[in-house]
């Protein structure tokens, strides 16, 4: 049996708890679980960046919460096993920082927080910690308009990423 069509046969409630592990948006979980079943990964994929884009901001910021800060291990909202270990996995790149990196990502989170009222989100996977630093930098320039905009097209890239590894789990 393939993940997806496991994904498919699962009962509602369990395809949500499985879709939450990818978007931490329990909205989005529920629509996507709700528009089984799905013909292939592509249809599954398309379908979820159309749900996610129909959200308002809150069911964004959800999601948002379901991440660690960069940097951080642990999300405000709580994290399975196995988003603890995708997260780690997609900030791998924080593992050969240096301190005076980690400490200027510690100082941009606080200082995106307060400008914008939630954690800096960013596709992290295959991305240094200089990397992300410098988009950070770079965000937090934005109006605040613009940049709930620019944070949900990134939890929209890691839920693609997410949604690919839950099918070949």
């Amino acid at each position: 049996m393939t993940h997806l069509t496991r994904l498919n046969e699962l009962p509602p409630a369990e395809a949500e708890r499985e879709l939450l592990t990818c978007c931490g948006s329990r909205e989005w979980a529920r629509r996507v679980a709700g528009c089984r079943p799905y013909a292939d990964a592509a249809d599954l994929m398309e379908n979820a960046d159309g749900v996610w884009r129909a959200l308002d901001e809150a069911d964004w910021r959800e999601a948002f919460r379901a991440h660690p800060r960069i940097g951080e291990k642990k999300a405000d909202a709580g994290q399975t096993d196995r988003e603890k270990a995708w997260s780690a996995g997609e900030q791998a790149g924080m593992d050969a920082a240096a301190a005076q990196t980690q400490q200027a990502l510690a100082e941009g989170n606080r200082r995106y927080e307060e400008r914008f009222g939630y954690i800096y989100i960013v596709c992290a996977t295959g991305r240094t910690a200089d990397e992300m630093l410098n988009l950070l930098t770079e965000r937090l320039s934005n109006d605040p308009a613009a940049e709930i905009l620019v944070a949900a097209e990134e939890q929209r890239k890691i839920t693609r990423i997410r949604l690919e590894k839950l099918l070949s789990d």
